[in-house]
């Protein structure tokens, strides 16, 4: 017998309605209105938190008419029976120590990259995001491929859009600025900044050993704008939120070290500071307009919490920090490694005013 909802776009039925074996194994619906599958489930599907919804669908726990739907965007029609498995919440799911998924549709699918990984296959390196995705689809009898649209660094965290069809990804590439309105990035820098926000502007080029510099003339290189707002600082670290205009290699972590503050655990760029054990730089925040739904997408993960920590124990007094202050460390560090400070003989950065 069906039992109407208040909002009446849906009807639960018996869990044996449908002949799925154990009555506590699935909970079954009637699908009353169009919709794509996961809003349907999120405005439905009582209880669960919608992280768990959607770890049951992603862990192939959704079953529409009796087959199993992995599609974020999969279209409800009237008269459709939906399955929602009550076991298969932390079964199947995808799991990585080098990514997680943050959204999927058909057309293309959002991960959060951890430290150590490519975003894609170079040189004799196997590892890499999209190996790890092609074996991720071939699990869940997808027929796709991860097709690279952006890159981050390999010890860059964060999030990244891969397309699932060759279409798809030109669609986002021929017109990225447009696409992609907001991408943000966090950093945990070395020492106090000055400002609270501003602008750097200036061109970034490759010298012979493949290190970018930059230049407040055109010297041949790509043109480069990074906008900061500094969010927390303490005497010995900053934590700064960054938003490119531009993409160019290196950018954040040139820019901030012609600042006078480098990323911390930047081998690169840096100062030796490397209070986190890894490069102190995460892409937490992305927006773009879907290539095919042309729908606003926004994306925002926490900042992660080494960064946090580093930040809460520059607070404590140094007796109770078990530490030397990074200015005695860091002296050691480059007396150890034969060599200056990257920034020690760069002219200071120049803050651009905008106009707008």
């Amino acid at each position: 017998m069906k039992q109407q909802n208040n909002k009446g776009n849906f009807s639960k039925h018996s869990n044996n309605a449908y002949g799925y074996g154990n009555p506590n194994e699935y909970d079954h619906y009637k699908v009353e209105k169009p919709a794509q599958l996961l809003e349907w489930l999120m405005e439905n599907v009582k209880g669960p938190s919608k992280t768990k919804v959607k770890q049951t669908l992603q862990g192939r726990g959704i079953k529409v008419d009796g087959k199993t739907i992995t599609q974020f965007d999969y279209a409800l029609k009237p008269g459709m029976k939906v399955s929602v498995s009550k076991t298969k919440k932390n079964q199947e799911v995808f799991k990585s120590r080098y990514l997680k998924i943050v959204y999927e549709d058909r057309y293309l699918i959002v991960i959060e990259k951890n430290v150590g990984i490519l975003s894609m296959a170079a040189g004799h390196s196997t590892l890499n995001v999209k190996t790890v995705l092609d074996d991720y689809f071939h699990k869940t009898r997808q027929n796709c491929q991860a097709h690279v649209v952006h890159r981050l660094d390999r010890d860059t965290s964060g999030l990244m859009i891969y397309a699932k069809d060759k279409q798809t990804e030109l669609a986002l590439e021929d017109d990225w600025h447009h696409n992609v309105y907001d991408r943000r990035y966090v950093a945990l820098v070395s020492g106090e900044m000055e400002e609270d926000e501003g602008t750097v502007a200036n061109w970034l080029k490759d010298n012979k050993a493949y290190i970018t510099y930059a230049s407040d003339t055109d010297n041949g290189g790509k043109y480069a704008v990074t906008h900061f707002h500094t969010l927390q600082r303490t005497t010995e670290h900053s934590l700064v939120e960054y938003k490119l205009e531009t993409g160019r290699k290196n950018q954040i972590r040139v820019h901030t070290a012609d600042m006078g503050h480098p990323v911390c655990g930047d081998i690169k760029y840096g100062n030796g500071d490397d209070p986190c054990g890894r490069l102190c730089l995460h892409a937490y925040v992305l927006c773009f307009y879907h290539p095919v739904t042309h729908q606003p997408m926004e994306f925002e993960t926490p900042i992660p919490n080494e960064f946090v920590r580093a930040m809460k124990e520059d607070s404590k007094p140094f007796d109770e920090r078990g530490k030397k202050p990074f200015d005695e460390r860091g002296k050691k560090s480059f007396e150890e490694r034969g060599k200056k400070p990257f920034n020690a003989n760069r002219k200071p950065f120049r803050k651009e005013r905008r106009n707008g």
